[in-house]
């Protein structure tokens, strides 16, 4: 495994790290604590030391499968991320919940769940520009910082070319920016890595793999369940664009014997702005595969 500093918060993180959406059972897979635990302890094994999650993946259900985990190892050897600002439902359902009073009671519900008495990053979760500017929210955050039940705050920007949130960044003390970026979806290249640049900012890559379609698992043949993240993505014709750019990639950029999801986050870290990458890993030898991709960076 490789380490690089999250930006300016003196964390040392690995470059690949374990993102846990799945543990919350929208996408087909109900985990056991054991399984759960399986993933984590592999990636611990490793040298992955971020983990990251949210309040709504399953209602802190996610959250509570790490704190099973957690029970068994050294909480200090984590850097524990989560997120707020949404309650869950159901599959794929959720309200925005941003007021100061919400996201104070999901701090507190966050920690529970998870078995801690602080978590290394917090991270504002995809919403829009009217509940990030509410000043409140921040000096609220600011005083739990101050409390020791935050160390860093983020912000998880929901488009990935969200350049007012990621300018604001320093201005409310968050320290990292969580954004979409693979070889499919560039964007953030444009405007937010610069802006990142600039002010030191951390950078969490997520859909490290264009959710799937730079596995190589799929082509222009591949069916897709209805509710299948693949099915929605922008329209049929959206998706065929993203397959038949994926097959060309894989042809022409990919290198003989290189598999193409271990390439795909390789390529994510290439960029010096990147400092984790954090796919989703339904099973230890997903996360074993993952970190293998460390070893395709050059020193």
């Amino acid at each position: 495994m490789k380490y690089r500093l999250l930006g300016k918060t003196g964390l040392n993180v690995s470059v690949v790290g374990i993102g846990t959406w799945q543990f919350g059972g929208e996408w087909g897979i109900n985990y056991t604590q054991e399984e759960a635990s399986a993933v984590l302890r592999r990636g611990k094994e490793l040298g992955i030391n971020l983990i990251d999650t949210a309040e709504c993946y399953g209602d802190h259900l996610s959250e509570r499968l790490i704190g099973g985990y957690l029970k068994e190892d050294k909480r200090e050897d984590w850097i524990l991320a989560t997120k707020f600002g949404h309650h869950f439902h159901a599959n794929f359902t959720r309200d925005d919940r941003a007021s100061t009073e919400d996201v104070l009671k999901q701090l507190e519900d966050s920690l529970i769940a998870l078995g801690t008495d602080y978590i290394d990053l917090y991270q504002f979760h995809s919403l829009p520009n009217e509940a990030f500017d509410n000043d409140e929210l921040w000096t609220m955050l600011d005083k739990q910082k101050q409390a020791g039940k935050i160390c860093h705050l983020g912000i998880s920007i929901g488009s990935n070319e969200n350049i007012h949130q990621t300018d604001r960044a320093t201005e409310v003390g968050a320290d990292v920016i969580q954004v979409v970026y693979n070889r499919l979806d560039r964007k953030p290249e444009k405007e937010v890595f610069p802006s990142c640049e600039r002010q030191n900012l951390g950078v969490l890559a997520r859909v490290p793999l264009a959710s799937g379609f730079l596995s190589g698992k799929y082509n222009k043949s591949s069916v897709f369940p209805g509710n299948d993240v693949r099915s929605r993505a922008a329209g049929t014709a959206e998706r065929e664009r993203m397959l038949e750019e994926a097959e060309e990639i894989a042809r022409t950029e990919v290198p003989a014997g290189v598999p193409m999801a271990e390439w795909a986050l390789a390529w994510c870290l290439q960029n010096p702005v990147v400092s984790c990458v954090i796919p989703g890993c339904k099973n230890p030898e997903q996360v074993e595969s993952n970190a293998r991709a460390a070893e395709l960076l050059k020193d």
